[in-house]
């Protein structure tokens, strides 16, 4: 596969997504010590494991199968959390991405319930859909996880199904265990429907909070 993941910063109202870099690493020790209560199933580092964390991802970076990002509050101008797209797969022998999935995210917890995951989700699946003209995008958890479950039917993803025993488990005590995962998507097909819904819920933060501001077009 000659298709190598390298995502672009992208802007919007309520949140910047920027390549994962260690300048963000002080911000995000400080976003990951505000409360852990919705970390149970996800890789979330504590905040002296943050530099070996940002390490790792970009290690996945450098393989062309992970592009990582810090999630910047565009209101604090501060790292409030992680995304990524990754595995991107190729079906075609032209070499154009068919699929991607967006995965690795977490968010502190005075950023969730804030419009910036939804607004996240509007960029990233955009240029995914966009700019590089992919067919479908996956989101998964850990099967048990009903608030990321949640959360990812809440931005227009369909539940697709479980995977058994699919990859490793995250949860507390159960290092070398492997989880059942549950598989969203989104695709080509759905996505006008999907932004159009997402476009809605970001504008509806806006004025929640008062705010003139746009989801940007780029």
């Amino acid at each position: 596969m000659g298709f190598k993941l390298d995502g672009p910063v992208l802007g919007g109202a309520l949140v910047r997504l920027e390549p994962l870099e260690h300048r963000h690493a002080a911000d995000l020790a400080v976003a990951v010590v505000e409360g852990r209560g919705s970390y149970s199933f996800t890789w979330v580092p504590r905040a002296h494991e943050v530099g070996d964390y940002i390490d790792a991802q970009l290690a996945r970076a450098a393989t062309g199968r992970l592009a990582p990002y810090a999630q910047v509050s565009v209101a604090s101008g501060r790292a409030v959390g992680a995304t990524s797209y990754w595995e991107p797969r190729c079906w075609r022998s032209d070499d154009r991405l068919d699929a991607v999935e967006v995965g690795f995210t977490w968010l502190a917890s005075s950023a969730q319930g804030t419009g910036i995951n939804a607004e996240a989700k509007l960029l990233l699946f955009r240029h995914a859909f966009e700019e590089w003209g992919v067919s479908r995008v996956d989101l998964k958890t850990d099967a048990r996880n009903e608030r990321s479950r949640a959360a990812i039917e809440s931005v227009g993803a369909r539940f697709e199904g479980v995977l058994r025993n699919w990859s490793r488990s995250w949860a507390p005590g159960e290092e070398g265990k492997l989880r059942d995962s549950a598989i969203f998507s989104v695709t080509a097909g759905e996505w006008p429907e999907c932004r159009a819904r997402l476009e809605e819920r970001v504008a509806g933060f806006l004025d929640r909070h008062g705010s003139d501001r746009k989801p940007s077009a780029s």
